[in-house]
Protein backbone atom coordinates (compact mmCIF):
# COMPACT_ATOMS: atom_id res chain seq x y z
CA UNK A 1 0.00 0.00 0.00
CA UNK A 2 2.75 2.25 -0.02
CA UNK A 3 3.14 3.32 -3.40
CA UNK A 4 -0.69 4.25 -3.65
CA UNK A 5 -1.63 8.13 -4.14
CA UNK A 6 -1.90 9.86 -1.03
CA UNK A 7 -5.15 11.57 -2.42
CA UNK A 8 -7.24 8.79 -3.35
CA UNK A 9 -6.37 6.52 0.08
CA UNK A 10 -9.47 6.72 2.52
CA UNK A 11 -8.77 7.91 5.84
CA UNK A 12 -8.18 3.88 7.59
CA UNK A 13 -5.63 3.23 4.72
CA UNK A 14 -3.67 6.07 5.81
CA UNK A 15 -3.83 5.33 9.52
CA UNK A 16 -3.05 1.51 8.78
CA UNK A 17 0.36 2.69 6.21
CA UNK A 18 1.09 4.96 9.36
CA UNK A 19 0.57 2.06 11.53
CA UNK A 20 3.14 -0.28 9.56
CA UNK A 21 5.42 2.65 8.76
CA UNK A 22 5.73 2.63 12.72
CA UNK A 23 6.16 -0.97 12.96
CA UNK A 24 8.76 -1.65 11.12
CA UNK A 25 10.85 1.82 12.31
CA UNK A 26 10.40 0.12 15.84
CA UNK A 27 11.35 -3.11 14.85
CA UNK A 28 14.47 -1.87 13.28
CA UNK A 29 13.40 -3.06 10.19
CA UNK A 30 13.86 -0.24 8.21
CA UNK A 31 17.39 0.80 7.08
CA UNK A 32 18.92 4.23 7.49
CA UNK A 33 18.78 4.69 3.31
CA UNK A 34 15.25 4.15 3.50
CA UNK A 35 14.64 5.90 7.21
CA UNK A 36 14.55 9.41 5.19
CA UNK A 37 11.58 7.90 2.41
CA UNK A 38 9.61 6.53 4.90
CA UNK A 39 9.34 10.03 7.36
CA UNK A 40 8.71 11.82 4.13
CA UNK A 41 5.35 10.08 3.61
CA UNK A 42 4.61 9.63 7.20
CA UNK A 43 4.61 13.74 6.89
CA UNK A 44 2.23 13.42 4.27
CA UNK A 45 -0.01 10.42 5.55
CA UNK A 46 -0.35 13.01 8.64
CA UNK A 47 -1.41 15.84 6.54
CA UNK A 48 -3.87 13.79 5.06
CA UNK A 49 -5.43 12.49 8.09
CA UNK A 50 -5.36 16.08 9.45
CA UNK A 51 -7.05 17.20 6.71
CA UNK A 52 -9.61 14.50 6.55
CA UNK A 53 -10.92 15.21 10.10
CA UNK A 54 -11.32 18.47 9.29
CA UNK A 55 -12.92 18.43 6.57
CA UNK A 56 -15.54 15.90 8.75
CA UNK A 57 -15.86 18.60 11.52
CA UNK A 58 -16.58 21.23 9.20
CA UNK A 59 -19.40 18.23 7.69
CA UNK A 60 -20.79 17.45 11.16
CA UNK A 61 -20.49 21.53 12.60
CA UNK A 62 -22.76 22.67 9.52
CA UNK A 63 -25.43 19.96 9.62
CA UNK A 64 -25.52 21.13 13.26
CA UNK A 65 -25.75 24.50 12.24
CA UNK A 66 -28.55 23.92 9.72
CA UNK A 67 -30.71 21.81 12.08
CA UNK A 68 -30.51 24.29 14.40
CA UNK A 69 -31.47 27.09 11.59
CA UNK A 70 -28.08 29.08 12.69
CA UNK A 71 -26.06 30.89 10.11
CA UNK A 72 -22.79 28.73 9.45
CA UNK A 73 -20.19 29.74 12.50
CA UNK A 74 -22.90 31.54 14.97
CA UNK A 75 -23.16 30.29 18.21
CA UNK A 76 -25.97 28.13 19.47
CA UNK A 77 -28.18 29.74 22.12
CA UNK A 78 -27.48 27.21 24.92
CA UNK A 79 -23.24 28.35 23.74
CA UNK A 80 -23.98 32.42 24.26
CA UNK A 81 -26.18 31.61 27.34
CA UNK A 82 -23.16 29.89 29.02
CA UNK A 83 -21.05 32.90 28.63
CA UNK A 84 -22.80 35.23 30.06
CA UNK A 85 -24.58 32.91 32.79
CA UNK A 86 -27.98 33.77 31.72
CA UNK A 87 -30.52 30.98 30.54
CA UNK A 88 -32.71 33.39 28.38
Amino acid sequence: MTNKDIQSMTYREATQELEEILRAIENDSVDVDELTQKVQRSSQLIKLCKEKLRNAENAINQVFNEENCEAPGSRAPEEKGAATGKLF
